[in-house]
């Protein structure tokens, strides 16, 4: 007779496995007030404890409660959703955006309405989980092409067939930190009649609205942005932007926003105050990127294009170390190993943002500095 599955049983063994690869995982809750200081977040502006970003947030709660209620084709669509929608687009130069509850939403919704059984995807070997599991749900034929291979985009656009076919893309790479080439890319899918998707969660923000727009890419129809509000806005969301037909057809088709309840309200407000302080403080991306040249060059590796630098690790097992080594020191930084790291080099994940006083960072800065040079070898 067989035996009934153990669950019990496989879950041990998948642990083991993580334990016997140095790849277990814990949660580790943080207080409010630690004293430390993080450079692991995505806080990449230091905006979500801006005293402005945190009242917006208060206001927009008191004013609409705690969550949006429902689904926005039912009664979740609020004005401060419009409000935000508005000044996204008017922010990254977009004809129009669409705002979701996470980042990871807004990845999904624009795969799996826009591809399907009879389209094509072409995807760099290097984007999101968020952009993998959308082509997953979608069930496209997906083409993965290597790491910002331009010529390999372009060969397999061609075998598309007359297929409707979306090239995906990051503007900014999280985990190498490198941009996309996205004037090639964009001219690719304008004579191939692709549409280029670019994941801009790590480009909006660190370089003011995005790597799109600066490279005047914005408002083409055969460009469409992905973007996250809780990495430089200090909130919490996502948003897509581009023309004003994909958005509708979102709306209508998108099942990961038609299905879901409504941004929260506190999140909404938080953001477009965040957006405001942008727009008042255009040198705030500056911060970033002087910091991250900085901070590249004393450790002796290559800078970032975004706010996240990068520290390859010998090992997992050394990495954890390293991190460990820094947080006693006062210093909080991620840590990427296998699955997370496409090349599957574990790395230190270290955050150059712009929200940390000048003194800490000079600080943060020396005892990485020596924590790189015990643990890399």
């Amino acid at each position: 007779m067989t035996q009934p599955f153990s669950w019990h049983g496989w879950l041990s063994d998948q642990a083991a496995q993580r334990d016997e690869a140095g790849l277990q995982r814990e949660l580790h809750p943080r207080s409010a007030a630690d004293g430390v200081l993080d450079l692991a977040g995505n806080d990449y502006l230091g905006l979500s404890q801006h005293p402005a970003v945190v009242d917006a947030a208060v206001a927009a709660a008191r004013t609409w409660g705690a969550g949006a209620g429902a689904s926005r084709l039912v009664t979740g669509s609020l004005a401060i959703h419009e409000a935000l929608e508005v000044a996204l687009a008017a922010y990254t130069s977009q004809p129009a955006a669409l705002v979701l509850s996470t980042g990871y939403h807004a990845n999904l919704s624009v795969v799996s309405a826009l591809g399907g059984r009879d389209s094509l995807v072409v995807s760099d070997a290097h984007v999101h989980a968020s952009l993998v599991d959308a082509v997953r749900l979608s069930r496209s034929p997906v083409e993965v092409v290597p790491h910002n291979a331009v010529a390999e985009v372009v060969s397999a656009v061609a075998r598309a067939a007359g297929r409707r076919v979306l090239v995906l893309v990051e503007s900014v790479y999280s985990v190498l930190g490198d941009q996309a080439p996205l004037v090639e890319l964009a001219s690719v899918c304008a004579e191939a009649g692709a549409l280029l998707v670019v994941d801009e969660a790590h480009g909006l923000g660190v370089h003011g609205p995005g790597l799109v727009a600066a490279l005047g890419l914005a408002g083409l129809e055969h460009v469409v942005v992905t973007a996250t509000l809780s990495k430089a806005l200090g909130s919490q969301g996502g948003a897509v932007l581009g023309p004003k037909p994909v958005v509708q057809h979102l709306v209508n088709r998108a099942r990961p926003f038609v299905y879901d309840t409504g941004l929260a309200p506190a999140s909404a407000g938080a953001a477009l105050a965040a957006l405001q302080l942008l727009r008042e403080h255009p040198d705030l991306p500056a911060v970033v990127r002087r910091r991250v040249h900085d901070l590249a060059a004393a450790l002796g590796v290559e800078p970032s294009a975004g706010a996240v630098l990068s520290v390859p690790m010998p090992s997992p097992q050394v990495a954890v170390a390293a991190q460990a080594a820094a947080l006693q020191q006062g210093v909080r930084v991620g840590c990427f190993r296998p699955p997370s790291v496409p090349d599957g080099i574990s790395r230190l994940r270290i955050t150059t943002g712009a929200g940390i006083p000048e003194p800490d960072w000079e600080r943060a800065v020396e005892v990485l500095v020596a924590v790189v040079k015990e643990h890399a070898g």
